[in-house]
């Protein structure tokens, strides 16, 4: 009966899967991450079952340590059984949960090369992605992760497309595609500020090219107008304006590139702030 806990538990893993946050939001450190073993002296006398068990109940009980022990205890002294397969694959899920990514994508990995039929692989990878997905950087920062981190998405739904976890992973490559065009913007703005218009205009472009379904699209064809503006490019300015206009009416972006076509810096400027004219545009 123990062994039912195991999909069961990946299942709760998918539609919680943003609680092993709680540690990087201020609820400090995982307590139970201590040095050295913690499994029982007494291992190699106690049967599979009873090690899975006692690790299922130490996870269950937040002392992530010493499950993680207990389940490579039934792998080191039960090897061959059909416990220690189930005990590597939660003894990753452990590492994850408390937030060792690295730990928990080198199991992960290892138990896909050993295990790549096992009933449970479709989780094993989408557990991989979320380890990397966790270690996205914010915009500001380098994104290489975020690109090893769709990488890893992508496979998920290439293997297995018609699985919750292809679909939960296609959600996050569309989250990890926004997150690239806000760098791209990040980056942009700081060359617009520093007058370097070509370098502005090429990630702004990157932008409206390459990541046409991002929620960036709007302030990237603002920015080009203010550019070209300034400029005096005023004909590809009003055209970019066009495309802004045409699909995203609404948009309190389109409404500051009307200003400044129609009125010039100063009006743009006379208008109310961007903030308030976003909230009035949402509700």
């Amino acid at each position: 009966m123990i062994r039912r806990f195991l999909p069961i538990l990946l299942i709760a893993a998918l539609a919680a899967c943003g609680e092993s946050n709680r540690f990087r939001q201020g609820t400090g450190a995982d307590p139970s991450m201590t040095t050295g073993t913690t499994a029982p002296a007494d291992a190699a006398d106690q049967s599979p079952e009873a090690l899975y068990a006692a690790g299922m109940q130490e996870l269950r009980n937040n002392r992530y340590q010493r499950a993680v022990d207990l389940f490579d205890a039934v792998e080191r002294e039960h090897p061959y059984s059909t416990w220690a397969t189930n005990a590597k694959l939660m003894a990753a899920y452990t590492e994850y949960y408390r937030n060792r990514y690295t730990e928990a994508i080198g199991a992960l990995d290892r138990f896909i090369q050993l295990h790549p039929a096992h009933r449970d692989i479709a989780y094993a990878y989408y557990l991989r992605a979320l380890s990397q997905y966790e270690q996205i950087n914010d915009a500001q920062r380098d994104q290489q992760q975020t690109i090893v981190a769709m990488t890893a998405l992508q496979e998920v739904v290439n293997r297995f497309p018609d699985t919750a976890y292809a679909r939960d992973a296609r959600l996050k490559i569309d989250l990890a595609r926004d997150h690239l065009a806000g760098r791209e913007m990040y980056v942009g703005r700081w060359y617009q500020r520093q007058g370097l218009t070509t370098a502005a205009i090429g990630r702004f472009r990157r932008v409206v090219d390459e990541y046409q379904t991002t929620n960036h699209v709007p302030e990237a064809l603002h920015r080009l107008t203010e550019i070209y503006i300034s400029m005096g490019l005023t004909d590809e300015a009003r055209r970019t304006a066009a495309v802004l206009g045409y699909n995203y009416p609404g948009s309190p972006w389109y409404q500051d590139s009307y200003a400044l076509l129609e009125g010039g810096p100063a009006a743009a400027q006379d208008r109310p702030g961007f903030f308030t004219r976003s909230l009035n545009w949402l509700f």
